[in-house]
């Protein structure tokens, strides 16, 4: 497997430099994973399919998903890809490379667990600040038009704040500078991660029935059904900082009484 990786990543910084990889090998990975991974889930709810995982019953008309889909590709265009490419000098500058030999799976797995936990903690407090009234009136308002989230709505919000969340996402691998291969896995798994919180389903194998700090689709979706003053759950990925601030208490609470057999409904009436 190994030997298959370097001979891919050979051919690659081979035939194309540092700067078309970093930035246009980047914008193109990113795009891949994102639109393959969340374009699923439009299908599944405009045909109906494993609706029964689904967290809540409505579904969102074409209208608002091609909407979506629309404002993403000239954020994606007009914000992230520029973001990308002013950002090459700062990362060049701390030490991102690609060359070979390619990092061991040990340096790998242990910076992208650091860029996990950073971004973690800095989305939350951000998150929490974007819950502020005229932040969230202004900006976050944007991305909870979709009271039902599906899976490509995870990057749909207002360019300033694509900019003020993203910062949590660049911020560990600007410090560190690792290898390109470890920041393109990063990235992989920070979207699979986004999408996934955002998908509208939990299945049997969903992430968060298996790992007990990972907040997962059911843990987000909460989040986005409620007023911005009540809604809580403001991390992205796990759930200690929520529970060590105290901003789960009404998931938790809810969750305790679906556990002694309350329909969600009259939860939220």
């Amino acid at each position: 497997m190994a030997s298959i990786i370097e001979f891919a990543w050979t051919y690659l910084i081979t035939h194309f430099n540092d700067f078309q990889l970093a930035c246009l090998g980047s914008f193109f990975l990113h795009e891949s994973v994102f639109f393959l991974a969340g374009v699923p889930f439009i299908i599944f709810e405009r045909l109906g399919w494993l609706s029964k995982y689904k967290i809540q019953t409505k579904n969102n008309t074409p209208a608002a998903q091609g909407k979506c889909v629309t404002r993403l590709l000239l954020y994606h265009f007009c914000v992230n890809l520029p973001v990308m490419i002013l950002s090459y000098p700062v990362f060049k500058y701390m030490g991102m490379r690609s060359s070979l030999p390619l990092p061991s799976w040990k340096v790998v797995s242990t910076q992208i667990l650091f860029y996990f936990i950073l971004e973690d903690f800095i989305f939350y407090w951000g998150h929490r600040i974007l819950h502020t009234k005229w932040l969230y009136k202004h900006v976050h308002s944007v991305h909870h038009e979709y009271a039902t989230p599906f899976g490509l709505t995870s990057e749909y919000a207002h360019p300033a704040e694509i900019l003020f969340l993203g910062f949590a996402t660049i911020v560990g691998p600007a410090i560190t500078g690792p290898h390109l291969i470890t920041l393109w896995l990063w990235m992989v798994l920070r979207v699979l991660e986004t999408v996934e919180a955002h998908c509208g389903y939990h299945f049997p194998l969903s992430l968060s029935n298996f790992l007990p700090l990972y907040g997962g689709a059911d843990f987000h979706d909460y989040h986005h059904r409620l007023l911005y003053t009540k809604s809580g759950n403001y991390s992205s990925t796990f759930v200690y900082m929520d529970w060590i601030f105290g901003t789960d208490k009404g998931y938790r609470r809810l969750k305790a009484l679906q556990g002694n057999g309350i329909n969600q409904k009259l939860v939220f009436g």
